[in-house]
């Protein structure tokens, strides 16, 4: 069902997510690259942003139990063990092709203004929407359980549970944007300046970028469960428009309250100046001269895989920590689908 509170507080988490680890460790949060990274070349960096994720589970169990995401059963075929292997797949594939998925271009690259990523998202998207009409015609997804109630009629949290909420939110917004900046001053030379380059290798400056990278995943965790975006059932009734019996529209409100803000905070903050605690920024920058046919075909792969299950590999990761037998099949074939593709 439509949640419009707690999208909107969840995709404001996500915002701060990205534009935390971007202006602090000069890095885009993209969960394909950073997933393929676990496996390829785990560092420091990578393993503290995936235990950040995996700790977002905690508060939410503990203070908000209703907005744990509980994922479908498991089926135990064999068919069902080669779907899974083969939309990861697919998925893996597409995303190394494209250079990116949902977080990477749509959160991260539409917020900077990329034409990379806005050709990116414009072909994964509705390529999505048309597999997901073709594969599920009847469009019935369980995030719409009633087939009397429109599944756009809104539904709103208790003020207990809004209160609790909205102090999680907040706590987790200030420990990112303020905690690593207390642990820097703790840990470096008091005579190190803003103006003078801190290399990303920095040992004086590593515990604050590690605090950095478990706050942007544990808000980035806490972002997609809360939002629902971490449930296939709610994603898939987004992309069910304009069958407005079973269209939510909760992930509208992510564009509205996740990738608006960011591209708000980076136009007025922009890229002058170097991230807190890099020498510069690390992303690519590309224009629409890099667009190519790899960049279309692999985000049309990627929009199949995506329509097909309503999964992308940031929530892929939180499903796979709570179902390590889904999680090991659907990334398994997600590394072997990016295997395919050369460096």
């Amino acid at each position: 069902m439509f949640t419009p509170v707690e999208t909107s507080i969840g995709a404001f988490l996500l915002h701060e997510a990205t534009t935390t680890l971007l202006y602090q460790n000069g890095n885009v949060l993209g969960a394909s690259g950073l997933l393929r990274q676990l496996f390829s070349h785990p560092t420091r960096e990578t393993l503290t942003f995936f235990a950040g994720m995996a700790a977002s589970l905690l508060p939410l169990k503990f203070f908000l139990p209703d907005l744990v995401v509980e994922y479908p059963v498991v089926p135990t075929t064999l068919s069902a063990a080669v779907m899974s292997v083969g939309i990861g797949a697919l998925v893996g594939w597409g995303t190394k092709l494209a250079h990116g998925c949902t977080s990477g271009h749509m959160l991260c690259g539409l917020s900077r203004l990329s034409p990379f990523s806005l050709t990116a998202v414009a072909t994964f998207f509705p390529v999505a929407l048309l597999t997901h009409h073709i594969a599920h015609p009847s469009l019935y997804t369980s995030a719409c359980p009633s087939t009397t109630t429109p599944c756009y009629t809104p539904t709103y949290p208790s003020k207990d549970t809004l209160s609790t909420l909205l102090l999680l939110a907040t706590l987790v917004t200030l420990a990112g944007r303020y905690l690593p900046s207390l642990i820097a001053s703790a840990t470096t030379n008091p005579k190190t300046t803003r103006s003078k380059a801190i290399p990303a290798s920095s040992s004086a400056i590593a515990p604050a970028r590690l605090t950095t990278r478990f706050l942007s995943g544990l808000t980035f965790g806490l972002g997609l469960q809360i939002t629902g975006m971490a449930h296939p059932s709610k994603v898939l009734s987004f992309l069910s428009f304009p069958n407005m019996q079973v269209w939510d529209p909760s992930m509208g409100l992510v564009i509205l309250f996740g990738i608006v803000p960011n591209l708000v905070e980076i136009q007025m903050r922009g890229f002058g100046k170097p991230p807190m605690f890099n020498s510069k920024f690390e992303f690519p920058v590309r224009s629409f001269r890099d667009v190519d046919w790899k960049l279309v075909l692999g985000s049309a792969a990627f929009g199949v895989g995506w329509g097909l299950s309503g999964t992308c590999p940031g929530p892929a990761v939180l499903r796979a920590m709570r179902q390590p037998v889904w999680g090991l099949l659907w990334v398994g074939g997600f590394w072997a689908g990016g295997k395919l593709v050369r460096d």
